[in-house]
């Protein structure tokens, strides 16, 4: 946690050093990001921990951090390279099972490029994961907190990547080998290679169309049960004012070693925005997850996980790189797996504000 602070006041030591040399452009740049926030469960967890499934924004009536990280990039025309130490609630509860200080990195990784004509590269490290729309800096997200979906998949990955963009930048393909389900050190006993792919296709510059997998062993393997895993996502930009989105997720997983018989689970999310002004934006969303064997979500439940959610925000850009977010969400599953006024409940109710900026 130390060597986070030293890093960020090193930051901005340079970043004040580059706009006064800002005459020449440097390949070397640096930028940061914080993110802080309130939550308050009417479901009022004695623990302050809100339910475990939520993995970003998840404690309870408390400010907080939920991601603050500095990087340094460094990108010329054949090479590029980046590393991130970060802090916060997100990164406790998403890598509490990464040893030491692996635990802080957000990201940590470089590339290369592989043809002086096409834009083709190969990349190695710690990256934010090639899976689903949303990502950990929640600025970049049209929701304040997350969908269950987004929490419950890859925020992160390590392993290594080879890519590919199209001349007019319609076509993005993607191949990769990865250590794991959201893992940069492999788990105990586990040496099976994983796998993923990636294909955004952009037919119009208001269209976007997304493709993304895992393959692979997320147990030892001596109790190998292997994974698979599709995102799919279409997101069409309107007009400067209205956006619309739509995810798909489905995975199937062994039963047991050798098995032929799989668990299946899959989400779906539905999220629009609206911006009445440049500064008032406004998104809503409904999505519903259904694991009815706990592959991914364990609820000990008679159904298993099977729970709605609904969400509105109001976001307010105080400047172009400040924005300020208010949120209320409801959960409602088929089973008593939540608590409102202390007793078991099918519903879960909470509210979150948060102030973010990058610089």
């Amino acid at each position: 946690m130390k060597f986070f602070f030293i890093l960020l006041l090193n930051f901005i030591f340079f970043q004040s050093y580059s706009q006064i040399d800002s005459v020449k452009k440097s390949p070397l740049t640096f930028n940061g990001y914080l993110d802080l926030y309130y939550a308050y469960d009417l479901g009022n967890p004695s623990t302050h921990n809100r339910p475990e499934f939520i993995c970003s924004y998840n404690r309870h009536n408390e400010v907080n951090i939920n991601l603050a990280y500095a990087k340094a990039s460094y990108n010329t025309a054949k090479m590029r390279t980046s590393i991130a130490l970060m802090a916060g609630t997100y990164a406790n509860i998403n890598l509490a099972q990464e040893p030491g200080v692996l635990k802080n990195i957000f990201e940590a990784n470089i590339g290369f490029k592989l043809s002086k004509k096409n834009n083709l590269w190969i990349d190695a490290g710690v990256f934010q994961s090639h899976i689903g729309s949303e990502s950990a800096v929640g600025i970049d997200n049209w929701n304040l907190s997350r969908s269950i979906l987004a929490d419950n998949t890859p925020y992160y990955e390590s392993g290594a990547k080879i890519s590919y963009t199209t001349k007019n930048e319609k076509w993005f393909l993607s191949a990769l080998l990865l250590n794991g389900w959201q893992k940069i050190s492999r788990i105990e006993g586990n040496n099976t290679p994983a796998f993923g792919h990636q294909i955004s296709f952009k037919p119009s510059s208001g269209v976007l169309i997304n493709s993304s997998s895992f393959i692979g062993n997320v147990f030892p393997d001596s109790v190998i049960k292997m994974r698979y895993f599709h995102d799919f996502y279409l997101q069409w930009q309107a007009n400067e004012r209205f956006a619309i989105q739509a995810v798909f997720d489905v995975g199937i997983q062994q039963k047991s070693k050798l098995s032929s018989n799989y668990n299946v689970w899959h989400s779906s999310a539905i999220i629009s925005k609206y911006a009445f002004t440049k500064k008032i934006i406004l998104a809503v969303r409904g999505e519903y997850y259904f694991d009815p064997n706990e592959v991914i979500i364990v609820s000990n439940s008679p159904n298993g996980f099977q729970t709605y959610s609904y969400s509105l925000n109001i976001d307010y850009k105080i400047t172009d790189n400040v924005l300020w977010r208010i949120e209320g969400r409801s959960f409602t599953s088929k089973d008593k797996i939540f608590l409102l006024e202390k007793q078991p409940n099918n519903s879960n109710y909470f509210f979150i504000t948060s102030l973010a900026a990058t610089f």
